[in-house]
């Protein structure tokens, strides 16, 4: 099952995707916001299909504690407007110190700060992609 993954942010959406069995996260694009939300999910409405994913998976930013602050809030409240444009189920992810992590790998891999300024978020979306499918094999093994 191919998924694509999505790290909203106020100012870029991080695009991820998966090869067609659902095992393989990879980075592929970056939206930049243009200030109107249908026009944004009509440009991951456009992704889901030239992708053909079966699922969108939206990164939700809970607290550390677990908790659901104003920016999860948030994530939650676009996943739910992103599922009444698609055409394919939306699910969310705890995306908890995904940039983190993007951050530190692209730093190992010797990217500047401004490179990874061009590639963080798509990064960050591959990573919570990455988690969401390895629990559903977990999940599917257990």
């Amino acid at each position: 099952m191919r998924a694509l993954g999505l790290d909203l942010g106020s100012k870029r959406i991080g695009v991820a995707v998966s090869d067609p069995e659902g095992r393989l996260a990879t980075p592929t694009d970056v939206l930049h916001r243009t200030g109107d939300r249908a026009r944004d999910h009509r440009a991951v409405a456009a992704l889901v299909a030239e992708w053909e994913a079966e699922v969108v998976v939206v990164g939700v930013p809970y607290s550390l504690d677990g908790g659901t602050g104003p920016a999860a809030r948030a994530m939650l409240a676009e996943s739910r407007q992103l599922a009444g444009v698609l055409e394919v189920p939306v699910e969310t992810h705890d995306e908890r110190l995904t940039t983190v992590s993007a951050e530190r790998r692209l730093r190992e891999a010797g990217l500047d700060s401004r490179a990874q300024r061009k590639v963080i978020d798509q990064m960050a979306a591959a990573i919570l992609l990455q988690a969401w499918l390895d629990g559903r094999r977990q999940g599917a093994t257990s």
